[in-house]
C-alpha cells in the first residue's frame, strides 16, 4: 500500500499518518515502523515520530498475519454476512471488542476467531481484523476484515469518510432544533484519563445529528459519523447538553432514569463499498430489546421509514 503525502497531512507525525491510513491504532503503527514495514520515499524512518514533507512517499508492507494469542472461544455470534473478504456481525451490548487489560477474553475478537476461518493480520495479534470498533455498551453493526488488502482497503473508506455508518441513540432532554451538527476536536480529557473530551488541538471530530421523535423528557435521534473517535457521539451529545441516556461516564451523576447496562446507543446502518468487486453494500439491524423496552417506555417507538 503508498499514499502520497498531501498538503493536508504535511508536518504530520509518520505514526499518526500510517494509524489514520492503515486504520490501526498509533501504538501498533509505531511498532510496525520500527520493525521495518513503512518507508519514507523509499528510506527507512529513523523515528516513528518523524515529520512528514510535502509530496514524500509512504509505503506500507505489513507482515503476514500470524496465529493472534487471543484464542477462540465458542461464543454465540450473530453474522449477518460474510465472503472471502468480510464480514458483518452484530455486537450486543456488554461485550468488548477485542482483548485488552481486564478484558483478557469472552471479547468479540475471541467470538471472530470460533466462527469465522480467516482474518487480517493488519491490527495486530489482539485484534485481527478489527477496522472499527464500538464501545462495550454501545450494541450494533461492525465490519470485519478476513485479509489484509481489505483492511486497508476499508480503513481508507473510514480515511476518506466514505463509510457509512448511522446510530440510534436515545437522549436526556428535548433538542432546541430538528437536527445539527456537532464539528469539535476530541482528545483524551486533560482532567480525568478515563474520558474524552473537546480539547482545542485535539483530533478532527465531525457528527450530524437530526431527531426522529420527541419522547417524554427525551429525544430519538440519529447519529451519523464523519470521523470514528472514541465516544465521538457520546461526548459530542454531552456537550450539546443532552448526554445519551443510560452514559456512566458523560451522563450527569444523578440521572433522571436508572437505566441499566450502560448507554442507550446502537449501531443501526452500515455501509460501505466492497474492496473486492466495487459493489455497494449496506446493512442495518433493529436495537435490542433494552433499547426498544426504554424506547417504549419514554412514550415513543421506533419509525418505520428510518433515514
Amino acid at each position: 500500500m503508498e499514499w502520497t503525502v498531501d498538503q493536508q497531512s504535511a508536518g504530520q507525525r509518520l505514526d499518526v499518518f500510517l494509524s489514520d491510513r492503515a486504520g490501526i491504532t498509533r501504538s501498533r503503527a509505531g511498532a510496525l515502523i520500527r520493525q521495518g514495514a513503512c518507508t519514507v520515499s523509499g528510506a527507512l524512518p529513523h523515528k516513528a515520530g518523524q515529520a512528514l514533507r510535502l509530496g514524500q512517499t509512504v509505503s506500507f508492507d505489513p507482515p503476514p498475519p500470524i496465529l493472534p494469542s487471543a484464542a477462540p472461544q465458542p461464543i454465540p455470534l450473530d453474522v449477518l454476512y460474510q465472503d472471502q473478504d468480510l464480514a458483518v456481525v452484530f455486537k450486543p451490548s456488554g461485550m468488548v471488542v477485542h482483548p485488552a487489560p481486564g478484558n483478557p477474553d469472552h471479547t468479540l475478537v475471541n467470538a471472530l476467531l470460533y466462527h469465522l476461518q480467516d482474518l487480517s493480520g493488519v491490527g495486530g495479534q489482539l485484534r485481527p481484523g478489527i477496522v472499527h470498533r464500538i464501545d462495550k455498551d454501545t450494541s450494533g453493526l461492525l465490519l470485519v476484515a478476513k485479509n489484509d488488502f481489505s483492511h486497508l482497503c476499508l480503513a481508507q473508506q473510514i480515511k476518506a469518510h466514505t463509510l457509512d455508518r448511522a446510530y440510534l441513540a436515545i437522549l436526556q432532554g428535548h433538542m432546541p432544533q430538528d437536527q445539527g451538527r456537532v464539528d469539535a476536536p476530541i482528545a483524551r480529557s486533560p482532567s480525568d484519563r478515563k474520558k474524552m473530551a473537546i480539547v482545542p488541538g485535539g483530533r478532527h471530530a465531525l457528527t450530524y445529528w437530526r431527531v426522529l421523535q420527541p419522547l417524554r423528557g427525551a429525544s430519538l435521534v440519529q447519529a451519523r459519523l464523519k470521523t470514528g473517535r472514541t465516544h465521538q457521539i457520546r461526548v459530542h451529545m454531552a456537550a450539546l447538553g443532552h448526554p445519551v441516556l443510560g452514559d456512566p461516564l458523560y451522563g450527569p451523576p444523578k440521572p433522571p432514569w436508572p437505566v441499566q447496562g450502560g448507554q442507550l446507543l446502537h449501531a443501526w446502518r452500515l455501509g460501505f463499498v466492497h474492496p473486492s468487486t466495487g459493489e455497494k453494500m449496506l446493512f442495518t439491524a433493529p436495537p435490542e430489546p433494552r433499547f426498544m423496552q426504554w424506547l417504549e417506555k419514554l412514550g415513543g417507538s421506533l419509525p418505520l421509514d428510518l433515514p
